[in-house]
């Protein structure tokens, strides 16, 4: 790499976590071989998530902005954001590498925290909706986490469907993708039937974590501190402070790739601690 560094930039421990789940270069059918180099494709992303400009914005001394944008759609279309943020986040394999087990914990999640946020979408065009409740015109992203605030689940939807509806949506995604996770907490907002229906279709428990009636101003809830962490983490990428995306399935890829980021700094940090 000639050019200088940016911050978002992924350091070569990093880009050895998460290389061989990249797709190679497309091969040309025909005419001269387009040299790309993979890691900076990574780079440009992680660029455009944190910059939070638009994709014509992207700098010159990094590839194309029509070469990046169409390896973004391209590994959209695969899942590749979500395997590798899966395979980071220890879901499927157990290596020294993922990061449940460099906490200590199990591979898979016993307890997870629900939450949402509503956010503004813009001119960009898609399915949107009104929160009455937040007097948002926009978008809801729904998310799952464990314990330690890694995303198991993100689903966006208008920001109009009601919180016991959109916690449906996510809990049907993952009915069968975590078979150990039996409680999930959750706010008042989710109170209800709900907690019945989940106890019924997928043998959980979900307990309402409710704020004391007797506390005035700020006040951190247990456990739901983590899902609230989690959402603080996700606003430090600028691209995600609206809903710019077209597609609710882009709005999703780049949540699962802003976390991506987020836990291989993690790893390489504990890496770096390890062979110190």
């Amino acid at each position: 790499m000639s050019r200088k560094p940016y911050p978002t930039d992924i350091s070569d421990t990093e880009w050895d976590l998460i290389k061989s789940m990249i797709p190679a270069e497309r091969k040309r059918k025909r005419g001269k071989k387009r040299e790309i180099e993979m890691r900076e494709v990574v780079n440009a992303i992680f660029y455009i998530l944190r910059a939070g400009c638009s994709w014509r914005m992207m700098p010159h001394d990094l590839p194309a902005w029509q070469t990046v944008y169409s390896y973004f759609q391209r590994w959209q279309r695969k899942g590749i954001w979500q395997k590798i943020h899966s395979v980071l986040r220890c879901l499927r394999r157990a290596t020294p590498t993922q990061l449940r087990q460099l906490e200590g914990r199990d591979v898979e999640p016993s307890a997870g925290i629900i939450d949402s946020q509503t956010v503004k979408t813009t001119e960009k065009g898609g399915i949107d909706g009104y929160d009455a409740g937040k007097k948002i015109n926009g978008r809801k992203r729904h998310i799952l986490v464990d314990t330690m605030g890694l995303l198991l689940m993100v689903v966006v939807h208008a920001a109009s469907i009601q919180d016991r509806d959109g916690a449906k949506l996510v809990l049907d995604k993952i009915q069968y993708s975590f078979p150990k996770l039996h409680l999930i907490w959750a706010d008042a907002g989710y109170a209800g039937k709900l907690v019945d229906w989940v106890r019924y279709f997928f043998g959980c428990a979900i307990e309402i974590v409710k704020r004391s009636d007797n506390t005035s101003g700020f006040k951190v809830l247990p456990r739901r501190w983590v899902v609230e962490r989690t959402l603080a983490w996700l606003g430090r990428y600028r691209r995600l402070s609206k809903d710019y995306e077209y597609h609710l399935q882009t709005s999703e890829t780049m949540i699962y790739a802003a976390m991506t980021h987020l836990m291989l700094r993690r790893l390489a940090r504990n890496h770096s601690r390890s062979t110190a």
